[in-house]
């Protein structure tokens, strides 16, 4: 979304300044009640048990999805997309992971522990890790159906048929004139410039898609309670949460971010 305010600047006097920013201020203000009204809503949604044995690799050996709590009640689990067949992470999902380090110790201090999975072998996802100089803790899904249960990863027949949901929703096939030919163009659609920069085709890429889910662990039974995907995932991204307060907005036409340490190489 681009912002023309730097196009037409307008500038008036200091009352009337006041004036328009006592306006926004009730919407800020209408937002903020709305937001807690949602979060309320979100925490009462009812629980379902996890009734499936899922295995994970981790730096530490295999887990169970118990042991992915590590010894807390609550798991946040970020759908960190990074196939197998990517040679690095996505660049969307890099920008989020960016501000996990900042709150895994205040996280772990309320009972929560958070964790990034991906379907990439552990050894890819530690040494992009340490490339991108973060510590937060991440657990490879390997083959298992972890991520295929919670709808954010894919096949190439559930691709090509129309059986993928995600966020809730059936999507088209990827037939002739479909969404395939909508966003194969690699390197000409924002998708394709993505895709790209993880080292796939846009088909490739577009397998894994990213989300957050939560589980509760009460008297060694563990329960999903919540799971967001898309936009759903905005409150997320750090950099996006600044540019909104920012004169000009998110300000965007293209895909203008890179991962933190590619800045500079164009």
């Amino acid at each position: 979304m681009k912002n023309t305010t730097a196009e037409k600047p307008k500038t008036v006097s200091a009352d009337k300044w006041r004036t328009a920013r006592l306006k926004l201020l009730k919407a800020e203000k209408d937002l903020t009640r709305l937001s807690d009204k949602v979060a309320l809503q979100r925490q009462e949604l009812p629980w379902l048990r996890v009734g499936k044995d899922y295995r994970f690799v981790t730096a530490k050996g295999t887990a169970s999805l118990p042991d992915l709590f590590q010894g807390r009640s609550q798991l946040m689990v970020y759908h960190f997309m990074f196939g197998p067949d990517y040679l690095a992470g996505c660049p969307s999902c890099s920008a989020i992971a960016d501000g996990f380090d900042g709150v895994v110790a205040h996280l772990a201090h309320h009972d929560v522990t958070l964790m990034a999975v991906s379907r990439a072998p552990l050894a890819k996802l530690l040494a992009y890790r340490k490339r991108m100089g973060w510590s937060f803790p991440w657990a490879s899904s390997a083959d298992g159906k972890f991520n295929s249960d919670f709808n954010v990863s894919f096949t190439k027949e559930e691709q090509r048929s129309g059986a993928i949901e995600y966020n809730y929703e059936r999507e088209g096939a990827w037939g002739d004139a479909g969404i395939g030919d909508a966003l194969s163009k690699a390197g000409e659609t924002p998708v394709g410039k993505i895709a790209a920069m993880t080292g796939t085709d846009v088909a490739t890429y577009t397998r894994e898609r990213p989300g957050m889910s939560t589980f509760v662990l009460r008297d060694g039974v563990v329960y999903h309670a919540y799971s967001t995907y898309a936009r759903g995932l905005d409150g997320l991204w750090n950099m996006y949460q600044w540019l909104d307060r920012a004169p000009l907005g998110r300000n965007e036409e293209d895909i203008w971010f890179r991962r933190h340490d590619e800045y500079g190489r164009d």
